[in-house]
């Protein structure tokens, strides 16, 4: 038993706290995954109203497949970013759509193996000196977007510079670090939503933001729901697959978050109810959402961190945070409010936020102990981060398939993990 554990919890996996604390503890919830699942689908320009259904039924699914065992929270991936943003601009988002179908299946997959056969043969397939530099790259290779987001306005269809952007952005980058670094307890939880808040008044005097929309919109409306199948007949031609190895990341991720969760909560998670149980609701969670054109979902650790400060574990309180995103999803004013927030804003968050993601792949690679003095490890993470970030990517024109540079970088990983010999002190 570790030391966190031995903490006696203010409430536990299955106590319902009173109706009114039950709405404020719920509220903090959505206030932590917020910002990071509002950001996704502004960046990928799929709609945010759509996001917030996803994430709370998705949530909700994943609650049940779990039997209500894990207090968890799902919200929009950050490594599905560049892929959503290829496929859509030289397909469109409905194949998008279609690669985050087929990754979700991988999840089916590898929860029926690990019920069969338990976890260790998938942490040998990903070990931490192939998911680290994946991890590194994934933040790496979506920062141009960050940087373009905080300097450049379009003008008649051509990127152009502009000053009050980029000091939009800065304004907004030093407010959310100040947030992370000098805040503390819950505060310190949700640096990406003060940052946009504060960004948002920023860009306000600074002339940038327009509430005509917000004036214009309707307070209830549905969300703008994409069905692959529906909406667009698939045609197949493999361009879908490039989502697929991206996969190998999330999954990994989600383990990740499991042992931690665990830790907070003391309970053996990846036990009972099973690390497959999880897999497989993650996993639905993320068809769920590709069937009605939302972002790919993931595991918080947003969350993971307000339940490791409050020792409040109640899968209630987390079951409320879903139903308060679903809700706020059907309010089109608040949709339109979402969809006035400046570009240099999101741009000024994003630069940090997309920082730390490519720093915990660093910090994965030191809590792990991967030593690069071995040249093993030094070629496998060293191809992973040139291919990724460099941009390379596999293409065969005439079956009209590409294979991006995250999900390049992620295969060669895992191959050249498997094939280089190990010596007997690796």
């Amino acid at each position: 038993m570790t030391q966190q554990s031995k903490i006696k919890p203010i409430l536990d996996v299955h106590e319902k706290p009173k109706l009114a604390l039950w709405i404020t503890l719920s509220l903090q919830h959505l206030f932590a995954m917020f910002g990071a699942t509002v950001l996704v689908p502004i960046l990928t320009g799929l709609p945010a109203s759509t996001a917030l259904t996803t994430s709370g039924i998705g949530t909700l699914m994943y609650l049940f497949i779990t039997r209500g065992k894990i207090p968890a929270y799902l919200g929009s991936s950050f490594a599905f970013i560049n892929p959503i943003i290829a496929l859509s601009t030289t397909h469109n988002i409905e194949t998008a759509m279609l690669g985050a179908f087929l990754a979700s299946l991988v999840y089916g997959v590898v929860a029926l193996f690990i019920y069969k056969f338990g976890v260790g043969w998938l942490l040998k397939l990903l070990p931490p000196v192939v998911v680290g530099p994946i991890i590194i790259v994934i933040g790496l290779g979506i920062s141009p977007t960050a940087v373009n987001m905080a300097m450049y306005k379009t003008v008649n269809g051509t990127k152009v510079y502009d000053l009050k952007y980029f000091l939009v952005a800065l304004a907004t980058l030093i407010i959310t670090i100040i947030c992370a670094v000098a805040l503390k307890g819950f505060a310190k939880q949700i640096p990406v939503l003060l940052g946009i808040v504060f960004g948002y008044i920023v860009a306000v005097f600074a002339g940038l933001v327009d509430f005509q929309p917000v004036i214009d919109a309707p307070w209830f409306s549905l969300p703008k729901f994409t069905v692959p199948f529906i909406t667009y007949t698939p045609e197949w031609n493999v361009a879908e697959l490039a989502m697929v190895p991206i996969a190998i990341v999330t999954i990994n991720e989600h383990i990740g978050h499991q042992m931690v969760l665990s830790e907070v909560v003391g309970k053996n998670f990846l036990e009972d109810p099973g690390l497959h149980r999880s897999i497989l609701a993650d996993g639905t969670a993320m068809m769920f959402a590709s069937l009605l054109g939302g972002p790919p979902s993931t595991t918080y650790g947003e969350n993971i961190g307000v339940l490791a400060i409050t020792r409040i574990f109640s899968v209630f309180v987390l079951g409320g945070a879903a139903i308060f995103a679903l809700i706020l999803s059907f309010i089109g004013k608040f949709s339109a409010l979402i969809s006035t927030i400046p570009s240099p804003v999101m741009g000024g968050v994003s630069i940090l936020l997309f920082g730390i993601i490519a720093s915990s792949g660093l910090r994965m690679l030191v809590d792990e102990k991967v030593d690069l003095s071995i040249n093993r490890n030094l070629v496998i993470s060293s191809v992973i981060i040139v291919l990724g970030v460099g941009g390379a990517m596999l293409k065969f024109e005439s079956i009209n398939f590409e294979l991006p540079s995250m999900a390049l970088a992620a295969i060669t990983g895992v191959l050249l993990n498997a094939c280089l010999p190990k010596k007997d002190k690796e």
